[in-house]
């Protein structure tokens, strides 16, 4: 079981308060459930096929958090009827490479939304420096055993991340666009949630209904919280273009992409999972730009 593999779909940068990498190959993940903070320990054990998780935290948070370890890890994803064309080798060759990592689902919502709107219409350095800041002041330190040595923290609930200052936000680097969209989620947090028991096109649709919340937030949320092997991330310029290189030579826009991964309808992200976890990059040319504070950029909503 790809333990690392399926974590890093959580995780934020290098310095990603919420999760962390133990050098015996397992991962902390420090999360919130309904019923309060956990912090969760996943220790893989190769030869057995198995991985050991124990948690920390209140009862009914540790229960939770424990029952949902399975989907976490992507017991729930089925790949049935995926199948890399041969005309695909790079496909072909990051499935066989990779065939015990499956699509996770968190259940987690809020906790998906809030680093992929910060995300939006930013560089992924400054969004990684607002959900680290924002994190560490306003979340609050993950129990367990070592937690607090190696600096991790749960991310705030709905009413923590309403209560952040506007100047707060400001100071994380969240302009008023993005921190509204944010606030406005909050108000409807316990609908949000309940999206994961939907089919995938009515929880897209309800995510949509989030002011400012588009077409790629919610499939940044879907590919972690409702674990939906088809939430492609369009309208990400970058993803449509290293896909569509990597299964066909060419650099391609949306449009040109989406008609290169039709064939695998149903299983559009777990192409673009599979590809960026094989280091599916198409090369660059010319020195790479310094970004200055205030250049504008392409939306993403």
């Amino acid at each position: 079981m790809a333990v690392g593999a399926t974590v890093s779909t959580f995780v934020r940068g290098r310095f990603d308060p919420c999760h962390r990498a133990l050098p015996d190959g397992s991962w902390l993940r420090a999360t919130r459930a309904p019923a309060g903070p956990v912090l969760l320990h996943l220790v893989p054990r190769p030869a057995g096929g198995e991985v050991l998780a124990r948690a920390w935290g209140a009862a009914a948070a540790v229960e939770w958090v424990l029952d949902g370890v399975p989907e976490l890890l992507g017991a729930r994803d089925d790949d049935t009827g995926f199948a890399p064309a041969p005309e695909h080798p790079r496909l072909v060759a990051a499935y066989r490479a990779r065939a015990g990592w499956r699509v996770p689902r968190s259940r987690a919502v809020l906790e998906a939304l809030v680093p992929a709107v910060l995300e939006q219409r930013v560089t992924g350095q400054e969004s990684r420096r607002a959900w680290r800041l924002l994190v560490t002041a306003y979340g609050e330190p993950a129990p367990g055993p070592g937690a607090a040595e190696l600096g991790l923290f749960v991310p705030p609930d709905a009413a923590g991340w309403a209560a952040i200052p506007s100047w707060e936000w400001l100071r994380a680097g969240v302009e008023e666009a993005r921190s509204r969209v944010l606030l406005a989620a909050c108000r409807v947090a316990g609908a949000l949630e309940r999206t994961v028991d939907l089919e995938p096109a009515e929880a897209a649709r309800l995510l949509r209904t989030v002011p400012g919340l588009g077409v790629w937030t919610a499939a940044e949320i879907r590919q972690r919280a409702h674990g939906d092997a088809d939430a492609f991330s369009w309208s990400d310029f970058h993803v449509a273009a290293n896909v569509s290189w990597a299964l066909t030579g060419h650099v391609l826009d949306d449009v040109g992409c989406s008609a290169v991964i039709e064939r695998y309808r149903g299983h559009r992200y777990r192409v673009q999972r599979l590809l960026e976890l094989d280091g599916a990059v198409r090369p660059r040319r010319g020195p790479r730009m310094r970004l200055p504070t205030h250049l504008p950029r392409v939306p993403r909503g």
